[in-house]
């Protein structure tokens, strides 16, 4: 999420057009709408855990090792808006969206309706709509039901205005964080498949990256998450992604055990 464009990526923003990922072209424009018979089964086989953010951990752990790519989504200012569905690749954000999805959905039509309603604000697919700062992913996403904030103190709130996303200008976000030491001594309060963002120490920017909160069988907190580094979904230990990062200060949200029922279509 925290990176430099290029500039052909500058060059087709300007123009209005989205950002295209290498290996982009009409394998990639299947998946638009397309129904994933891998997350139809992990939606199957995860059902009998009877908390979500059980469901979390299982589904997340099966992902471990599909590629990461950027810019996945299609969408520009000038551009219309699809609605994406891959399960071949993510970038740290589309990942813990469809991992989230797909353990509070019963069946892929659910699936499809609340990752719409994670995504973009009240499920309307339009690029203006899109939770492009992930302040406002969470700040959404806590209103609609789907999640909560993980309380830990000392917390602190972060008001910043950002300018990643130039064609929105000048954005005002507020986040509820606590610091990289404060997670790490209270790991106790936390729970598989927490959502984690990374806030950013760049002006124009919120979070620089998202992942999964995950725990091996001695207890040791781990960081599950679409690394752009690495190439693929991977679990690092918490303690060396922040100190390997320029981490200072993490926000957390809970998905919620009972989540709104969602609309089909």
């Amino acid at each position: 999420m925290d990176r430099p464009l290029t500039r052909r990526h500058a060059l087709r923003l300007l123009a209005g057009l989205p950002l295209l990922a290498p290996g982009s072209g009409a394998a990639w424009a299947a998946k638009i709408g397309a129904r994933s018979a891998l997350i139809e089964r992990l939606i199957r086989d995860s059902r009998a855990l009877p908390k979500v953010s059980q469901r979390i951990d299982f589904i997340s752990g099966k992902l471990l090792g599909i590629r990461y790519q950027a810019n996945t989504l299609i969408g520009g200012p000038k551009h219309p808006e699809k609605f994406v569905v891959r399960d071949d690749a993510f970038d740290c954000v589309t990942f813990c969206e469809v991992v989230l999805a797909a353990a509070i959905a019963r069946d892929l039509e659910e699936f499809e309706t609340s990752l719409r309603r994670i995504r973009y604000d009240h499920g309307n697919v339009q690029y203006e709509q899109r939770n492009h700062y992930f302040a406002d992913w969470c700040k959404r996403n806590i209103e609609n039901g789907i999640c909560r904030p993980v309380a830990i103190e000392p917390s602190i709130v972060i008001d910043k205005t950002v300018t990643w996303h130039r064609e929105f200008g000048r954005h005002r976000v507020s986040m509820v964080a606590i610091s990289k030491a404060t997670l790490l001594a209270n790991a106790r309060l936390l729970a598989p498949g927490d959502i984690i963002g990374f806030t950013s120490q760049r002006a124009s920017l919120d979070y620089f990256h998202t992942g999964l909160v995950a725990f091996r069988d001695n207890g040791e907190l781990l960081l599950r998450n679409a690394s752009q580094s690495r190439g693929r979904v991977v679990e690092d230990r918490m303690t060396a992604f922040v100190t390997a990062n320029p981490v200072k200060f993490v926000t957390l949200l809970r998905a919620a055990e009972s989540t709104p029922v969602v609309e089909r279509r």
